[in-house]
C-alpha cells in the first residue's frame, strides 16, 4: 500500500474510529487489543503523562479535574478547558484524539501516515467545521477533505442499486444529531437535504440518567452527589453502562458502594431502574429529532413513503426506543446492517479512496447546510435596519456552489463598502454565525445605487472565496476563508503547537524521544485498553480479568480515603505513589505484579481507615 494513503477518521463527541480503504474493501483499524473503537477521552496522570482513550476513561471515574470527554461540543468555541494545571483548546484536546488514531493507523498499516479525510455532523456551522480541520492539522495531518457524517455512512452502501433509491441517514451519536436524506442513482450518491441540532445525543440521555438517579439519591440521604466530582463520575460512569443494559433489559439495577458519607458513615447507591421510566425521560429528545427529521423531509420536497431505506448510524440508535418511533414515523423497517458505531469511519475511508483515485465506486454530490449570505441595510420586524441578512447560497445547495448578487450603496460618493458575511437561517445577522468580513475600498464618486456584484464560491473543502466588484469600473477585492488558515490566524499556530508539544513530550517510553526536534513527529501515545472492566480482553487469562476488573473499584476507594483529609501525609503520599504504580502495572498487563499490588493497595487502605 502506499504511503499516500488516506486514511477516513470519524471524530465522535463519545468514541472515535479510523479505517482506510485496502485493495477493494474498508478495513478499520484496530488497537494492538483489537479494538476498532477510541473513547475520546483525554487526561493527565498524576505524573503528567498524557493520557488518551481507555486509559483516560477510566481516570475520569477517579480523577475527573485532570480528564475531559466529550470535547465536540465545544468545537468552534473560543474557550479554553483546564486539565489540571494546563489549559488546551477543544482544537488541541481533539487533535491528542487525533494523534493517536494516527498512530494505530501506521501501526497497523506499517508506514508513515499523513492524510486524512474527517467527518462532522452535518449541522456543523463554519467555525466547527474550522476548529476540526485545525485539530487534523495540529495533529500532524493534512485534512483533504471534511465531509458530513450522515453522508460517509451513505457511502457505506451498495452505491449502484437496480433503480433509484432515497435514503434517509438517522444519525444519533453520543453529542449530535443529523439526518440526511440522500438519493443513490447510477453510481451517484447526491445529498438532498439535512438537518440536525449540533447539542443532542447520548451525553444528554446519560445526563437525564443522572439526575434522576441523583435526585432520588439526595431525597433519601439529603446529599446531591452532583456536588462531589468523585461520586459524581462514579455515578455518570453508573447510568452510561445502565443506558446500554436497558438497550436488552427491562430493570436494571445500580449498586455503587460508598458513594459518600451521611453523618460521618460511609453510605451506598443502589437504585432500580426501569426501561420505561428511561423512555419516558428521554421521550422530548427523541421528539426534536423527529422534528427535524420532518424538516429535511421538507426540504427535500418528499414524504415519508417516498423514502425508500432508513439507516441508522451512530451508538444512540441501539436504544430500542429510537427504533420503534422511527419505524413508526417512516412506515418501515430501519436498517443496521453496518455496526452503527463504524459506519462513519467506514464511510469516511471509502471517500479517501476516491480521493486517492481508488476505484471504489459511488460519486459524491454533498451540500451546505446552512445558509450563506452577507450583512446589508434593509427591512427587519417593519423597519430599516443594518443587520438585515441576505441569503447568496440557499442551505442544502449541492457543491460545489457558485452564486452571485447584485447590491447597491445606500449613499451618494459612496467611496467603501464592508462586505460581512455570515451563515444561519435568521433575517437578523445578530443570530446568524460570523464567518468572515473585508473592506472593497476606492468606489466610484457616483449618486447612491452604485451596483455592486457579490460572488460566494464554497468547494468541496468547505473553502469559501467570496469576491465583491464594481460593476461599472471591474474594480474587485476578494477574500478566502480557508477553514484551517483563519483559526490558526487568530488563535496562533506557533502557540498550539507548542502546547502540544511540551504535551506531548510528557508521554513515557519512546513517546518523550519521538518529538525530536520536529513538533508534528510522530510520538507515542497511551492508548491501551487500561481497566476498562467493560472492555476487558475475551482472550486474557481469567485470573488477569479478574485483577483489572478490581484495579478500578481499589482506586476509587482510595481515592475516597483520599478525600476524607484524615490521612497522615506520609500514608497519603505512600498510597498515592501505589496507585500509580497500579494504574501503570495494569495497562502493562503485568499480572503478577497487579496482584501483588492490589493486595498491598488493600492492606494500606485497611491501616488507614482503621487509624483514622
Amino acid at each position: 500500500m502506499s504511503a499516500d494513503v488516506i486514511i477516513g477518521i470519524d471524530l465522535g463527541t463519545t468514541n472515535s474510529e479510523v479505517a482506510v480503504w485496502r485493495g477493494d474493501s474498508v478495513e478499520v483499524l484496530k488497537s494492538e487489543e483489537g479494538d476498532p473503537i477510541l473513547p475520546s477521552v483525554v487526561g493527565f496522570d498524576l505524573q503528567g503523562n498524557l493520557l488518551v482513550g481507555h486509559p483516560a476513561r477510566n481516570q475520569l471515574l477517579i480523577a475527573p479535574e485532570r480528564t475531559v470527554k466529550s470535547i465536540k461540543r465545544l468545537m468552534g468555541e473560543e474557550t479554553l478547558v483546564k486539565l489540571g494545571d494546563k489549559e488546551f483548546s477543544p482544537q488541541e484536546i481533539s487533535a491528542m484524539i487525533l494523534r493517536a488514531l494516527k498512530q494505530r493507523a501506521e501501526a497497523a498499516l506499517g508506514h508513515p501516515v499523513s492524510k486524512a479525510v474527517i467527518t462532522v455532523p452535518a449541522f456543523f456551522n463554519d467555525a466547527q467545521r474550522r476548529a476540526t480541520r485545525e485539530a487534523g492539522e495540529l495533529a500532524g495531518l493534512e485534512v483533504v477533505r471534511i465531509i458530513n457524517e450522515p453522508t460517509a455512512a451513505v457511502l457505506t452502501y451498495d452505491p449502484h442499486p437496480p433503480d433509484r433509491e432515497r435514503i434517509l441517514v438517522y444519525d444519533l451519536g453520543g453529542g449530535t444529531f443529523d439526518v440526511s436524506i440522500a438519493q443513490v442513482e447510477g453510481g451517484v450518491v447526491e445529498i438532498l437535504s439535512s438537518h440536525g441540532d449540533t447539542h443532542l445525543g447520548g451525553d444528554d440521555f446519560d445526563q437525564l440518567l443522572l439526575d434522576y438517579v441523583c435526585n432520588r439519591f439526595q431525597t433519601e440521604h439529603q446529599v446531591d452527589l452532583r456536588a462531589h466530582p468523585v461520586a459524581k463520575s462514579r455515578v455518570l460512569r453508573a447510568v452510561e453502562e445502565a443506558k446500554k443494559r436497558l438497550s436488552t433489559e427491562v430493570t436494571v439495577r445500580i449498586e455503587e458502594e460508598f458513594i459518600t458519607e451521611v453523618e460521618g458513615k460511609p453510605v451506598n447507591l443502589v437504585v432500580e431502574i426501569e426501561r420505561e421510566t428511561f423512555e419516558n425521560l428521554i421521550d422530548p429528545l427523541l421528539e426534536k429529532t423527529l422534528m427535524c427529521l420532518d424538516k429535511a423531509l421538507e426540504d427535500a420536497k418528499l414524504l415519508a413513503s417516498d423514502i425508500h431505506k432508513v439507516l441508522l448510524v451512530g451508538g444512540a440508535t441501539r436504544t430500542p426506543l429510537v427504533r420503534s418511533l422511527l419505524s413508526e414515523r417512516m412506515g418501515r423497517p430501519v436498517h443496521t446492517e453496518i455496526e452503527p458505531d463504524l459506519a462513519v469511519a467506514m464511510g469516511a475511508a471509502v471517500q479517501g479512496g476516491l480521493i486517492a483515485g481508488a476505484e471504489v465506486g459511488p460519486v459524491l454530490v454533498d451540500i451546505t447546510p446552512h445558509t450563506l449570505g452577507i450583512e446589508t441595510v434593509g427591512p427587519l420586524l417593519g423597519m430599516s435596519s443594518p443587520y438585515c441578512f441576505s441569503p447568496i447560497i440557499p442551505r442544502n445547495s449541492s457543491l460545489p456552489a457558485v452564486q452571485t448578487e447584485v447590491y447597491t450603496t445606500t449613499h451618494d460618493n459612496q467611496s467603501e463598502a464592508m462586505i460581512r458575511v455570515f451563515q444561519g437561517e435568521n433575517d437578523d445577522t445578530r443570530y446568524n454565525d460570523f464567518v468572515g468580513e473585508f473592506l472593497i475600498t476606492d468606489l466610484s464618486p457616483v449618486p447612491a445605487g452604485n451596483e455592486i456584484a457579490v460572488k460566494l464560491e464554497l468547494d468541496l473543502n468547505g473553502i469559501l472565496k467570496v469576491t465583491a466588484t464594481e460593476r461599472a469600473t471591474g474594480l474587485s477585492k476578494q477574500i478566502v476563508i480557508d477553514n484551517a488558515a483563519e483559526r490558526f490566524k487568530t488563535r496562533g499556530r506557533a502557540d498550539a503547537l507548542s502546547r502540544l508539544e511540551t504535551a506531548f513530550a510528557t508521554l513515557s517510553g519512546p513517546a518523550a524521544s519521538a518529538m525530536g526536534d520536529d513538533p508534528l513527529a510522530p510520538v507515542t501515545v497511551t492508548v491501551g485498553q487500561g481497566a476498562d472492566p467493560t472492555a476487558l480482553e475475551a482472550n486474557l487469562p481469567a485470573d488477569l480479568r479478574d485483577h483489572l476488573a478490581k484495579v478500578e473499584l481499589l482506586s476509587a476507594k482510595a481515592q475516597r480515603v483520599l478525600e476524607r483529609g484524615r490521612v497522615a501525609p506520609e500514608d497519603a503520599e505512600e498510597l498515592r505513589d501505589k496507585l500509580t504504580r497500579l494504574s501503570e502495572a495494569a495497562r502493562e498487563r503485568r499480572g503478577d505484579v497487579l496482584k501483588t499490588l492490589l493486595d498491598e493497595v488493600s492492606e494500606l487502605i485497611y491501616y488507614i481507615e482503621g487509624g483514622a
